[in-house]
C-alpha cells in the first residue's frame, strides 16, 4: 500500500516524547514503520542539534533535522549545517539586560553550542533532561558570532510576565513561547514552517505530501504549512485551531495513533 505522505515532520517535546521525555515503544515502532515504508522522518524541535540527535539515535534513524525552532537545519550524517538564521548581536542587548535586572535565567545558542552566564542547580537538572551541556561564558567580553537562539527559563508565572513585557518591544527579533517554562528569541524569519518549506523545496516534495505533528505555539507555522497538520490533544487551544486534525495526547501515544490513521 502506498504511503499518503512522503515527509513526516515531528516535534519532539510534548509530541514525540511524553512529559517525562520518554519515547514509548508504540511511538518508536510507528515512526520506524513509516520510515521503513519510505517516508522521510524529519524531527523539528526547539532543541539544538545536540538535544535532537540522541532522539534520532533512539529511533535508529538518520537524515535531516530542523533545530532551534527552524533557525538551524542540520544533517545528522556529518553534522553539517544546511541552513541557519543568525541574529544581529546588538539586537540582543536589551534582552540580556532585562534578564540580568530581573533575575531571569538565560542561555545563548549557536548551531551546536550553548552558553550560560551562570549555572544554578535547577537549571542543571533542566538541561540534563534535554541532553544539553551548556558552557559558562563571560558575556561582558562581547557576544560570539553565529547566534541563533536566546532562551529564557523559569516558572510559568515568571515566563508569563516576561512574555507580556517583551510583546511590547519593537519586533527586530521574534520571541516565541516554546513551552510553559521557556521563551525563545530568534531571527524574525526563523520558524519551523519556513525551515520545512525550504527543506521540501530542496527535496522536491510538494507540501501536500507533508504531514506535520506538533503541540505548542512554536509548531503552528509547521502545522499550517504542511498538507496535513495534526495537533496533539495536550496542545493549547490556539494550536489545535491552527491544525487540520487533533490526535491523542503525548501520554496516549498520539503520534502512533496519527501515523496509523493518516499515513
Amino acid at each position: 500500500m502506498a504511503l499518503n505522505y512522503d515527509l513526516i515532520a515531528l516535534d519532539v517535546d510534548g509530541t514525540l516524547l511524553t512529559d517525562e521525555h520518554v519515547l514509548t515503544d508504540a511511538v518508536r515502532e510507528a515512526v520506524r514503520e513509516a520510515a521503513a515504508k519510505g517516508a522521510q522522518i524529519v524531527l523539528c524541535s526547539g532543541r539544538g542539534p545536540g538535544g535532537v540527535l540522541p532522539v534520532m539515535k533512539e529511533l535508529e534513524l538518520a537524515g535531516t533535522l530542523i533545530s532551534h525552532n527552524g533557525a538551524a537545519t542540520v544533517s545528522s550524517y556529518d553534522h553539517a549545517v544546511v541552513h541557519q538564521y543568525e541574529m544581529t548581536p546588538e539586537y540582543l542587548a536589551p534582552y540580556i539586560a532585562y534578564c540580568k535586572e530581573n533575575g531571569v535565567h538565560f542561555d545563548l545558542n549557536t548551531a551546536f553550542e550553548m552558553m550560560v552566564e551562570r549555572m544554578t542547580p535547577e537549571a542543571e537538572v533542566m538541561y540534563a533532561r534535554f541532553h544539553a551541556k551548556p558552557a559558562e561564558y563571560d558575556f561582558t567580553k562581547g557576544l560570539p558570532a553565529g547566534l541563533l537562539k536566546f532562551t529564557v527559563f523559569g516558572s510559568k508565572e515568571q515566563m508569563d510576565i516576561v512574555q507580556a513585557d517583551w510583546e511590547q518591544w519593537p519586533a527586530r527579533l521574534q520571541s516565541i513561547r516554546s513551552g510553559d517554562f521557556f521563551i525563545d528569541v530568534q531571527h524574525a524569519d526563523a520558524n519551523k514552517g519556513k525551515a520545512l518549506r525550504q527543506l521540501a523545496l530542496s527535496l522536491g516534495i510538494d507540501r501536500n505530501r507533508i504531514l506535520a505533528i506538533g503541540n505548542y505555539y512554536n509548531d503552528i507555522s509547521m502545522l499550517e504549512f504542511a498538507g496535513l497538520g495534526i495537533a496533539m490533544d495536550n496542545s493549547p487551544e490556539l494550536v489545535k485551531q491552527s491544525a487540520d486534525a487533533v490526535t491523542l495526547s503525548n501520554h496516549e501515544d498520539g503520534v502512533a495513533a496519527a501515523l496509523r490513521k493518516y499515513v
